[in-house]
């Protein structure tokens, strides 16, 4: 393991060689214009810039195709599926995500896979759309915390039908009356501010990158109002989230996405950080923008040259992508270096999630076993950052790649958290006399159980039993 640390290691540094300086900002955002497109300012129909951007518009459509890929694609999966993550309803136990969690599909699909998912019930509130529809920056502005805070079913909705919403599209990134790039999405010009970034004035080359930020974030929802939040005051880096977490969050009354079931602990679920791990990664401190990888040029109808509009992964477009910079390499050879990264980061993301299985069930035989209180909040809170870490990793789209290093930095983090709840765990059950070989033996019957449940849904009533009964917070007076 050391020695693949090492290689890539000079790996990376090559490429941070290479590709620095690769983007121009007098170059990034050649397909802006000063002139007026005739649409009105608040126009968020998609089909609205079909005619006059006919080359952009059907290489956005190119996203209704499906096509898997070995660690991610736009096919409709369960993320439960055995060749994924089939132990996730138990790492997830007691939040939606254990009921319902698929593979991301494209941006056409934003909109249908938001009212499909189980996730979504009568409870939720109108932030869970704001990074599905065209309608949300007018319903921000129009309707105040009444949006962050609405009924997703009975008011969010039904008014962004009514107002003839799209899937995430052209006005979400585009101003409809120049095409000048812009951020619609309030909540990212805060989280910038508030880590000291003048977003007064952007370069064209920050905003191919920002564009994408305003979405493909961790988040969570602020306890006084609801609002899409990010968790950047303290840094992009896992550890600097988590301490905003522990301190901000938490002072503004925000300490948990929910109560574990299994191990009764406040647990932090993360959400989707690309552009966190972009810009701490390789090509992100090099200046390379996310629209360079994932939106190469083209000539789409062999001779204008537009920015690819269909999001994939760059291993799909690597001579129009990475051949840009890395000119002087064999796009094979390139190709054979990522996955690599690629296998030994989901290694290590699977061997990190099965030591957090078994930290949530030891911690249950605390309980049970009636170890006292203090050493269960101890062990509870290395529960907490040993999934925090790598589920970071997980909710990430790149498998690793987008930066390598800081990716196997959390994973170690994550499986020394872990361990570290059950040595305290293991030192406490001694003490009560409790069986280890038979815990071990009932935890290995538990995810048998999750794993050869067929019907996904149910998956998550395997995780509990006789043996391991729920931990749930008692009810409020």
């Amino acid at each position: 393991m050391a020695r693949t640390y090492r290689w890539t290691f000079l790996f990376l540094a090559a490429v941070m060689l290479i590709i620095s300086g690769c983007s121009s900002s007098d170059n990034a955002s050649t397909e802006a214009s000063s002139d007026k497109t005739g649409l009105s300012k608040d126009e968020i129909s998609n089909e609205a810039f079909k005619d006059l951007f006919p080359l952009q518009y059907d290489s956005y459509q190119k996203n209704a195709k499906e096509e898997d890929t070995k660690y991610s694609g736009s096919v409709k999966r369960s993320k439960f599926d055995e060749d994924k993550e089939p132990y996730l309803p138990i790492l997830f136990n007691g939040y939606g995500f254990a009921t319902d969690y698929n593979e991301d599909r494209g941006h056409v699909y934003a909109n249908e896979d938001i009212r499909s998912t189980m996730r979504i019930t009568d409870k939720s509130i109108g932030s869970c759309l704001t990074c599905k529809s065209t309608a949300v920056p007018q319903m921000i502005e129009e309707m105040g915390d009444e949006y962050w805070g609405g009924s997703f079913n009975d008011v969010v909705w039904p008014k962004a039908e009514s107002m003839g919403h799209s899937p995430i599209g052209c006005s979400d990134c585009h101003d409809p009356e120049t095409m000048d790039l812009r951020i619609t999405r309030p909540s990212f010009i805060k989280a910038m501010e508030s880590k000291g970034v003048d977003m007064s004035n952007p370069t064209k080359n920050e905003m191919r990158s920002y564009v994408c930020g305003q979405c493909h974030v961790e988040y969570y929802f602020a306890p006084e109002n609801g609002e899409v939040t990010f968790p950047w005051a303290n840094g992009f880096k896992p550890e600097n989230m988590y301490e905003y977490y522990d301190t901000v969050a938490k002072d503004r009354g925000f300490e948990k996405d929910w109560v574990h079931n299994v191990s009764g602990t406040p647990m932090l679920k993360a959400q989707h950080p690309d552009f966190e791990t972009h810009m701490e990664g390789p090509h992100g401190k090099a200046g390379v923008s996310c629209a360079d990888c994932h939106m190469p040029y083209e000539r789409a109808d062999g001779k204008k040259k537009i920015s690819s509009h269909w999001w994939q992964s760059p291993l799909k477009t690597m001579e129009k992508s990475c051949a840009t910079c890395h000119s002087n390499r064999d796009l094979d050879d390139l190709k054979d270096r990522v996955v690599s990264i690629q296998d030994t980061h989901m290694k290590a993301l699977h061997s990190a999630e099965d030591i957090s299985i078994s930290s949530h069930y030891y911690v249950n035989k605390m309980i049970t076993s009636g170890v006292s209180e203090e050493k269960i909040k101890e062990a509870q809170e290395h529960v907490r950052k040993g999934q925090w870490y790598w589920d970071i990793v997980a909710a990430e789209s790149a498998a690793g790649f987008h930066n390598p290093q800081g990716a196997m930095d959390s994973l170690k983090i994550s499986s020394d958290e872990s361990n570290k709840a059950i040595q305290i765990a293991t030192e406490e059950l001694a003490k009560k006399g409790v069986n280890l070989e038979e815990l071990n033996k009932e935890i290995e019957k538990a995810k048998k159980a999750v794993l050869e449940e067929k019907e996904n849904p149910k998956k998550k009533e395997h995780v509990i039993n006789g043996y391991f009964p729920p931990q749930q917070p008692a009810p409020k007076k």
